[in-house]
């Protein structure tokens, strides 16, 4: 046919393609540095709170969705890139926050219970933040340089607010309503004149960041039951940099080892055996920046013990090939026997270990889970790199006119050597198929 006779020109410009692509991805455009990394790489907090019963408040399925999502509104509020916040278990919320700057500030607006309460002197609760507008907390600064929070209440809540308000400067001028925020004083303003809108200010905060934290708080809602941190660690970026480094340095020695090992074991078959593991490692990376993955350091491992799999296959493949050559059969029908035979072992061994994959993805959380993700995705396309891509590459070689020899894995004859001089000859002999 007209594509084997050109099978050479194929190849070369399949190698260029991939070449350049190899070169663009990685080294002007570097699809590596695009991917998002997790929270044991880049730095970050990761937080288990733990519900606990408490006096009006019973921890229950539905309280803990809830607590869940007024958690996640919270830091949607902080502007955090790809957080987690995930329930593990009946009573127990995860949180995972990648590239925070202050850890201790976000723990605590995080898992602040935010409950507001006006009261007058005589300890009676006028309103709380179950009367707030949402959509009416802000901060912002005064002209004195005062940080402050502005709350507006809803429904309700302006009437009794406005009434609390009268009374008190009708009853006494001095009179003051206290601001309480998850049971301790925060202000305790004198009402100098009745506030009818429903408007009211928070005082006393150092910084701008303080008081929004506050507001977001507020804004969220009192999480309806109480949280215990039962787990608190705190990732420098500094100490997720240098993980990061030693495990690319760690990741890169073994793809250089395991690539040098095929090339010089198997000659051009493995050097074409190579090509593909690069192909795969660029649909690897290729697929978790489309995805939007997150990589973790145990999710590189998964990538490089996927590596040794796709490495793994071919290793059977060839050795099915030599076998096939040693019982005197043509290169072409060797090869193609070969990839036949090692199909089945291949496909089990890949089978239980996407099972596994699957089941840690299942049952696990956060980086064991984005070691099965990465782990399952290599496999799936160490399965086409090392079946479909290696074998095609091969057939074009043998098109070429490669025979078993010095530069193609050259199989141990058995005894008299009648095996091996019998496939040189029968591919000498041009079959053709």
């Amino acid at each position: 046919m007209h594509w084997k006779r050109n099978s050479g020109l194929i190849l070369a410009l399949i190698f260029v393609i991939v070449g350049g692509a190899a070169f663009y991805f990685l080294k002007v455009n570097s699809l590596w540095a695009n991917i998002k990394k997790g929270l044991d790489i880049q730095g970050g907090i990761h937080v288990v709170y733990e519900g606990v019963d408490a006096p009006g408040m019973p921890v229950t399925d539905a309280s803990m969705e809830k607590a869940r999502n007024i958690i996640e509104q919270r830091i949607n509020g902080l502007g955090v890139a790809e957080p987690l916040v995930q329930r593990q278990g009946d009573k127990r919320i995860i949180v995972e926050l990648p590239g925070i700057k202050d850890p201790e500030k976000a723990v605590d607006m995080i898992g602040r219970t935010a409950l507001l309460e006006f009261k007058d002197e005589s300890g009676k609760v006028i309103v709380t933040g179950k009367d707030l507008d949402p959509r009416g907390i802000d901060t912002q600064i005064t002209q004195g340089n005062q940080v402050v929070v502005t709350l507006q209440f809803k429904g309700e809540g302006i009437k009794r607010f406005a009434e609390a308000t009268r009374e008190a400067v009708k009853s006494d001028p001095k009179k003051k309503i206290a601001i309480y925020l998850d049971g301790q004083l925060i202000q305790n303003p004198t009402v100098q004149s009745p506030i009818d809108n429903g408007s009211a200010q928070i005082t006393g905060y150092e910084s701008l960041e303080d008081a929004r934290n506050v507001a977001i708080a507020l804004q969220s809602g009192a999480l309806p039951v109480k949280l215990n941190i039962i787990e608190n660690r705190t990732i420098s970026p500094t100490l997720g940099t240098d993980s990061l480094k030693k495990s690319e340095f760690a990741a890169m020695i073994g793809i250089v080892a395991v690539a040098a090992f095929m090339f010089l074991f198997y000659r051009i078959p493995g050097f074409w055996a190579d090509f593909a593991l690069l192909v795969y490692l660029l649909l690897f990376m290729g697929i978790l920046f489309a995805i939007k993955a997150t990589l973790t350091l145990p999710g590189i491992a998964g990538l490089v013990l996927s590596v040794g799999m796709a490495v793994d296959a071919n290793v059977i493949i060839f050795e099915r090939i030599k076998d096939e050559i040693r019982k005197g059969k043509t290169i072409r029908s060797a090869l193609d026997a070969g990839f036949a035979n090692a199909f089945r072992a291949i496909l089990d061994s890949n089978v239980t270990t996407l099972l596994g994959a699957a089941i840690l993805f299942w049952l696990g959380s956060g980086p064991v889970r984005g070691f099965a993700l990465t782990l399952a995705l290599g496999v799936i396309l160490s399965m086409l790199t090392a079946i479909v891509l290696t074998k095609h590459l091969l057939r074009l070689l043998v098109n070429v006119g490669l025979k078993p020899g010095p530069l193609f894995f050259l199989a141990p004859v058995n005894g008299s050597g009648a095996a091996g001089v019998k496939g040189v000859a029968s591919t000498a002999g041009g079959e053709r198929r």
